[in-house]
This record gives C-alpha cells, structure tokens and sequence, in this order.
C-alpha cells in the first residue's frame, strides 16, 4: 500500500502538518512519501492507494491559486480509486475554505477519509499530536 503526503506551504505551518501526518503514518510500519507539490506530476498519482494533500488557506478564504490549485486542478481527474485525506492552515477567518475543499472532493465523488484538519496559524504541541493520530488513523485505513 503506497501512501503520499504532499503539500504546499506558504509559512511552514502546513509543512509542519504534512510532517507529522508524515510521522503518524511511519510511526504504524507503513510506507510513506513526503514531498512538495513540485515534486509530484500527474503521472506519480498511479503509485499511490492513498494521498493526504496539504495547502493553506489563501486570500478570501480559498486554496493557494498560483501555484497549489493549477497543480490539483491536473491532478483531480486522477483521483477516482484513491482515498483521499486533506489538511492546512489558516490565519484568518474559520477556516471556510476546507469546507469549500471538501464539498469539492465530495462533488466529484472522490473517497474523502474523515474531516480534513485546519490548524489555525502553527500547530500547538496537542494539535501536533491530533494531526499525528490522524496520519496513524489514515495509514490504517
């Protein structure tokens, strides 16, 4: 079973996050990769069952639009038999725009694993904790 945690990261925050997702999964024997957004094309997607991506919240409230959304927006299509885990920070707001992203993921019919995490601005030493449990929950899955 192949799982990916990939991300974009504009502070560090959500990088922080995509680690310790990262660790989770480790820490339960199982295989994982971490890398940046950069570091996966669209043909990587078919090595993956599951893949947890990571982007903060940009703007009004919406994925990182340079860079992060062209990415998965090439990517999306590819995503139909894999289970799919989300997660970012936010510095303002609600962190509405992981709403938005879920009723995305759901919209298209893709297999979304539980809610996806939103750390407000860098993740305290418990939040570090929860987001570990989630990537252990994730990889067992």
């Amino acid at each position: 079973m192949a799982i990916l945690v990939v991300y974009w990261t504009g502070t560090g925050n959500t990088e922080i996050m995509a680690e310790k997702i990262y660790e989770g999964i480790q820490s339960v024997g199982v295989d994982a990769e971490l890398k940046l957004i950069d570091q996966v094309s669209p043909s990587d997607i078919d090595n993956y069952e599951k893949i947890a991506f990571g982007c903060p919240s940009m703007g009004i409230e919406e994925l990182e639009p340079d860079e992060f959304l062209p990415w998965y927006e090439e990517i999306e299509p590819l995503l139909q038999d894999k289970l799919i885990a989300l997660f970012g920070s936010y510095g303002w707001g609600e962190g509405e725009w992981m709403d938005a992203w879920h009723e995305r993921v759901r919209a298209l019919g893709l297999n979304l694993f539980e809610e996806g995490i939103r750390i407000s601005s860098t993740p305290s030493t418990k939040e570090q904790q929860m987001i570990f449990e989630f990537g252990q929950r994730f990889a067992q899955k």
